[in-house]
């Protein structure tokens, strides 16, 4: 629980973390190598100095560390595992839904395991949903359009396999579809994380609800005309919150572009858990306030109430989360974080 200078406590649903594995011994090939290093160089350069970890605690760290970094010294109420599996890259997946869901079992309430998918795998895509939905009872999917399959070097949310798998999604009640639409990361490539697709997948299934990770950095202007448009189109902070310390006015600049276009109901929270640690982010984002020239120009602010929605209304409502049962169930936990 974040508790502000006003002593008002704000409900955090982190909507983007990961217990991934890039250990070397975990590395299949360079390509696995190369793809943590970038996260790393992500960490090193937006990161405060005294946020920053040694590089071998980054490549593979603990459940506990995860659990404390997240709900001890972090301010998260509830965490959302994003699966990413990058099987081309690493022997037993970078991010695997296994692993995830054995540290949710451990600590029950506290965190939300959604599923991935690879719908270049036809027929054995749709049995993966099947079993994900069976198994581990997923409310929403990580979708990673820049992954590699053998020859493939991506695919678009509009392909012809990936909308079988999206009906079948809609048949089962997985809402939520996250789709990395950011920054590129060493060896994919940037275009295959073009926005445009969204376009497409967001009019053809009314049913979803399309979380845009990194809100389509650096593709900005093209999310926002996409996501005005159509109603079921979500923004997601990762990426984008860290600017909040190394370039605090490019942060103003994207957050003011969010509000103008597709308002303050939209726009949700993520750390991006392991490159960064969910406490300075919250604080920084708590304090921040838009420069005035920029706020001017758009029309808009960056309220406390329109802070505490991106911090956990906005996710609580599109995963059906009842805050009020939650903070009574977490009521007797022995922690609760407040703004320096």
């Amino acid at each position: 629980m974040f508790r502000t200078p006003e002593g008002k406590d704000i409900f955090v649903v982190d909507g983007h973390t990961h217990f991934w594995d890039g250990s070397p011994e975990n590395q299949k090939n360079i390509h696995g190598k190369q793809f943590i290093d970038c996260f790393y160089a992500y960490h090193t350069g937006l990161s405060p100095k005294e946020q920053l970890w040694e590089k071998s605690k980054f490549e593979k760290y603990s459940a506990e560390n995860l659990y404390n970094d997240l709900f001890i010294d972090g301010p998260d109420d509830i965490a959302i595992f994003q699966t990413t599996s990058l099987s081309d890259f690493y022997k037993t997946g970078f991010g695997c839904i296994k692993r995830t869901s054995e540290i949710a079992k451990r600590y029950p309430g506290r965190f939300i395991v959604n599923g991935a998918f690879d719908p270049r795998d036809g027929e054995k895509a749709l049995e993966y949903i099947h079993f994900m939905k069976e198994t581990y009872d997923i409310k929403g999917v990580k979708m990673y359009t820049a992954e590699w399959n053998g020859a493939s070097k991506g695919w678009r949310l509009n392909d012809s396999e990936a909308y079988k798998c999206f009906e079948l999604c809609d048949k089962l009640g997985i809402r939520n579809i996250h789709v990395h639409k950011g920054p590129t990361i060493i060896p994919l490539s940037k275009d295959a994380f073009d926005v445009h697709d969204v376009d497409h997948a967001a009019t053809d299934f009314q049913g979803l609800n399309w979380i845009v990770e990194h809100c389509g950095l650096p593709r900005l202007d093209d999310f926002c005309w996409i996501a005005t448009q159509e109603t079921n189109v979500y923004a997601g902070l990762a990426v984008a919150l860290p600017f909040i310390h190394s370039r605090p006015r490019y942060f103003g600049e994207v957050i003011a572009e969010l509000l103008f276009w597709i308002g303050p109901e939209k726009i949700l929270f993520g750390s991006d858990y392991a490159i960064w640690t969910p406490r300075w982010l919250v604080e920084k984002l708590w304090a921040y306030q838009i420069p005035e020239d920029i706020a001017a120009e758009r029309g808009v602010q960056l309220t406390d109430e329109i802070k505490e929605k991106i911090l956990g209304l906005n996710a609580a409502r599109l995963y059906d989360i009842d805050i009020e049962a939650r903070k009574a169930e977490f009521a007797n936990s022995p922690f609760s974080i407040a703004a320096e």
